[in-house]
């Protein structure tokens, strides 16, 4: 193995809270929508934006709903930025220490700026060489693997994630899948499962 990538919600970090804040602080403005909540959000992780707007806006016309998310999207990312979110335990030590071993790289189902958002908030970005998104090539998940894989020439990596979106997305690059069991969604198989961030160790 020579490298880790990593999904970024449910994986290395809980940032419902500070999403849930920020898109509700547009949404208020609009008194025909309904102020969404955290078990909303949480039943969209792992999907890309423009599913993420049909399953929280259903009744919106397409046009209506894509302004309505850049607009929530531009305003997340400024909280982000300002608030992070919630790390989970013992995550900048592992990283610190698993980047000794392998390269670390971020592909996560978000949009332009979201990853930039994380690193500015939480000061991660020494750990990683390298991250992508479908915000930045319009590509799925699996694609945006493989492209980092060919981009800096991976030749054994692993993924590592907490959804079935992203066991898909390992099966689609051909490489293994690290199940984040502690994470927001549920995976039908896996190769490998950590109950906690920090059993990464363990493994690696």
């Amino acid at each position: 193995m020579d490298s880790i990538i990593f999904d970024l919600d449910g994986t290395i970090w809980d940032p419902i809270d500070t999403v849930v804040s920020a898109w509700n602080s547009h949404i208020e403005s609009n008194r025909e929508l309904k102020k969404l909540t955290r078990s909303d959000f949480e039943k969209t992780m792992g999907l890309q934006m423009h599913e993420i707007g049909r399953r929280l806006f259903p009744d919106l016309r397409e046009k209506e709903r894509e302004t309505l998310i850049n607009d929530c999207c531009d305003i997340e990312e400024a909280y982000i930025k300002k608030q992070g979110g919630q790390l989970y335990p013992k995550v900048e030590d592992v990283l610190k220490e698993l980047s000794k071993r392998y390269k670390l790289f971020i592909v996560s189902n978000c949009q332009d700026g979201y990853i930039e958002a994380f690193y500015e908030a939480h000061n991660l970005d020494t750990h990683f060489i390298d991250y992508e998104n479908p915000g930045r090539t319009g590509l799925s998940k699996g694609e945006n693997i493989n492209l980092i894989m060919k981009r800096n020439n991976l030749s054994d990596p692993v993924y590592v994630g907490d959804t079935e979106g992203d066991l898909k997305a390992a099966r689609h690059a051909g490489i293994p899948f690290v199940y984040a069991k502690y994470g927001f969604g549920k995976a039908s198989e896996y190769d490998e499962v950590v109950e906690q961030f920090s059993d990464l160790l363990k493994l690696y």
